[in-house]
């Protein structure tokens, strides 16, 4: 099944991320654990809070102690900006391998229901939550005495689709046809409108909800005192240090977490940057703007030295598009990845180097950069909330500066066999991960997939004969040989499709560019290089593609001249019929 692989709790990319700190959330993880370990027949748990409020943590907590317990049946948590976690495709097929990989009974049944619909990936989510979950644990006896498995969904609200969201809730409340002691599921998510909207169409008898918003703010201050004397271990805190701190992080664990990474990064200055938190003006504010300031102090001591006025306007401009891009990325890149699509922008790992406070930079250039916590995205981008003109990300030019990059590296680097193949017939199961990689980077396989989307949400205006025009006229058979590779030919159609609903003037070119693409599918997935081959070959002589490409059809194949005109007459025929 295809499944999210870095989906799971315990992923690698989740190695270092916390757990909750001995003595802290007491109250919250008694009540999760006393509904989980119980007999209560309502099956779902919903912990909502606002951005920065500790749900992440409290569902990796939760799911390492059931883990531990061997009564993990599955963990799913959803991230926006990364490929397989910022929607649903993929949610039920990797919860029912992780179920699959509990039980060996358990695992019987799904490949039962797996072999009795091949197609079952394909399907819709009703469909695969039905015949790969609840199906299976309808049949499923649990061992003796067993409490029922759990399934941690976090940060629902960061699945894109609201319909995909409200779908998923309604699904999991078909869970009452079970025995509770089988599954049930904890959700984490903002109290957003279609995920309230959702659990209103649940009867309250199906779940349990908490409001970590409610939760007494002397119990909040308690768990974060616990946070800031942990992390800041090795610098002198005071009682009243800390309770200023308290009063500065209105009750929210992602301002602590940032405050503290802001402080420990200034190493031999860290003394110097706790006490300009200390000093800042920030109490009374609400949560949000005091998330806000510490954004803001942060962004603007990176910002900051003995420059000219040109210096600084070009600072200015690489920040906004290095973190701009990090910011809407559809799927995190390596610093080194995000280096060479950004060309000629300079001074990429330098800057990065400085913003360990809100991102998480690996050490290895090779690894991906990632948001510390969407918040910082929901602020850079948002102009009444980042105030500082100089700093506000402009998300539609953000969109287009990426756009432009993507065409950039692929006008420069794709070309006919880029991966030196030489023979039209080898097969893609054949050729190398290694090969690929080689010649299809990070940043050359990102520009390939995505960039349509950036185009698309740049609200770009395309001319005829303008970038994209050309782009297409030279480079399209080259795109769809990389797509090839990679395994991302469907990605290619949806993308050409969706592009030829956004452009009149390139309108009859993308239709072709569909119809071509459709037809020769199969064979281009199969063998790569056909596409220079069979595909233009057999093109219909009126094709607007084969046009545009013939000169790139190999001559050299014996008989090809009487072949196409064999076949050009069978197309009259058909024609005339």
């Amino acid at each position: 099944l295809p499944h999210a692989i870095q989906a799971a709790f315990n992923s690698s990319d989740k190695e270092h991320d916390a757990l909750c700190l001995q003595h802290t959330r007491v109250d919250v993880l008694d009540q999760i654990r006393t509904w989980a370990d119980g007999v209560d027949e309502r099956c779902i748990f919903w912990l909502n809070g606002m951005a920065g409020t500790g749900k992440s943590t409290i569902a990796r907590t939760i799911a390492r102690e059931y883990y531990n317990q061997e009564r993990l049946g599955a963990s799913f948590f959803f991230s926006r900006g990364t490929e397989d976690r910022s929607h649903a495709g993929k949610l039920f097929t990797t919860i029912a391998v992780q179920l699959a990989n509990v039980s060996p009974m358990l695992k019987e049944h799904i490949c039962t229901a797996i072999a009795k619909h091949n197609d079952i990936a394909n399907q819709s989510q009703r469909d695969r939550w039905k015949h790969l979950i609840l199906q299976p644990l309808s049949v499923w006896t649990a061992p003796p005495n067993q409490s029922p498995l759990i399934l941690v969904i976090d940060a629902l609200d960061e699945c894109d689709d609201d319909k995909d969201v409200q779908r998923i809730l309604q699904l999991f409340a078909e869970m009452k046809s079970l025995s509770p002691m089988q599954l049930r599921v904890f959700v984490t998510s903002r109290p957003e409108t279609p995920i309230r909207l959702g659990f209103q169409d649940i009867p309250s008898i199906l779940h349990q909800d908490l409001v970590l918003d409610n939760v007494p703010r002397e119990i909040i201050d308690h768990d974060i005192a616990i946070y800031f004397r942990h992390e800041l271990k090795n610098i002198e805190l005071s009682v009243q240090r800390v309770e200023c701190l308290i009063d500065r992080a209105y009750g929210l664990f992602i301002w602590a977490a940032t405050a503290c990474r802001y402080i420990k990064g200034g190493k031999h200055f860290a003394e110097k940057r706790l006490s300009l938190i200390l000093n800042g003006k920030m109490s009374g504010k609400s949560p949000e703007k005091v998330l806000d300031e510490i954004y803001i102090k942060i962004l603007s001591d990176l910002i900051r030295g003995e420059y000219e006025d040109d210096e600084m306007e070009e600072l200015f401009i690489r920040f906004r598009r290095i973190v701009g891009a990090i910011a809407i990325l559809f799927n995190p890149l390596s610093t080194e990845a995000l280096s060479e699509l950004l060309k000629p922008t300079q001074g990429v790992k330098q800057m990065l180097g400085d913003l360990h406070s809100v991102l998480k930079v690996p050490e290895s250039p090779t690894y991906p950069i990632r948001l510390l916590h969407p918040s910082f995205r929901d602020f850079i981008l948002a102009k009444e909330r980042c105030q500082d003109p100089q700093l506000w990300v402009d998300e539609k030019e953000a969109h287009k500066t990426l756009a432009d990059a993507c065409i950039r590296i692929m006008s420069v680097r794709l070309r006919r066999d880029i991966c030196g193949l030489r023979a039209p017939g080898t097969l893609a199961k054949d050729i190398q991960a290694y090969q690929i990689e080689q010649y299809l980077p990070a940043e050359l396989q990102y520009a390939c997939r995505f960039w349509i989307e950036h185009l698309l949400k740049s609200d770009t205006q395309f001319l005829d004969k303008g970038q994209v025009h050309i782009f297409l006229r030279e480079h399209l058979l080259h795109w769809l040989e990389a797509l090839s590779l990679i395994g991302k030919v469907s990605e290619g159609v949806l993308s050409i499709i969706s592009l030829g609903k956004k452009s009149p003037s390139l309108y009859a070119f993308l239709y072709d560019a569909k119809r071509f693409v459709l037809n020769n599918r199969s064979i281009i997935e199969y063998a790569p290089l056909q596409i220079y081959c069979s595909a233009l070959v057999f093109a219909p002589q009126r094709s607007l593609v084969r046009k545009e490409f013939e000169q790139q059809m190999p001559s050299w194949i014996p008989g090809l001249p009487k072949v196409q005109e064999e076949w050009s007459l069978a197309l009259q025929t058909l024609e005339g019929h």
